[in-house]
C-alpha cells in the first residue's frame, strides 16, 4: 500500500523499516531535545502523513529506547487519525534517572497502520454473560 508523507523541513526524513519483516517503521526526530529525568517533552519529526481512509496511524515507543534508557511515550500509543494533516510529534517520557539527549535524525518512535471499524453504540440494560463476568484487575491470579 502506498501512503503519502510530506517532509516539513530539509532535515526531515521518511519513515523507514530497519529490517525485512518489521511490522513498524522507525520515525526520526527533526529537532534536538533533552528529556529531563522523570519528565516529558514533545519531539517533532518534521513529517506529516495522509493516513488512508479507514486506517489509523499508531505512534509507538521503540523497545530499544525503553530497555536501554527508560524512554517511552506518555500516552503509550498515540493515534493519528485519517483526517489529521499536521506534523507527527511524539510525547516522550523519561522514566530514568538521567537526562536523555535526542539529536536530529535519531529514531525516536515507530509507526504502524491499522484498519479502523466504525461502530454504532447501542444502549442496553443487560450484557451477555461470560465466564469472567465483572472480574477485573488480577481476577485471573498470578500463577
Amino acid at each position: 500500500m502506498k501512503v503519502n508523507f510530506k517532509l516539513l523541513s530539509e532535515t526531515a526524513s521518511l519513515p523507514t523499516y530497519s529490517r525485512d519483516g518489521d511490522a513498524c517503521m522507525d520515525i526520526r526526530s527533526n529537532e534536538k531535545a533533552v528529556i529531563k529525568a522523570k519528565s516529558f517533552a514533545i519531539v517533532g519529526t518534521g513529517v506529516a502523513c495522509e493516513v488512508p481512509h479507514g486506517f489509523e496511524l499508531q505512534l509507538r515507543a521503540r523497545s530499544g529506547l525503553a530497555a536501554k534508557g527508560g524512554i517511552g511515550l506518555v500516552n503509550g500509543i498515540g493515534t493519528i487519525d485519517e483526517n489529521y494533516r499536521g506534523e507527527i510529534k511524539a510525547v516522550m517520557f523519561n522514566f530514568g534517572d538521567n537526562d536523555f539527549n535526542i539529536e536530529v535524525g535519531d529514531r525516536i518512535a515507530q509507526i504502524c497502520f491499522f484498519k479502523t471499524t466504525k461502530i454504532k453504540p447501542v444502549k442496553t440494560n443487560e450484557l451477555s454473560q461470560t465466564n469472567r463476568g465483572e472480574g477485573g484487575f488480577g481476577s485471573s491470579g498470578v500463577k
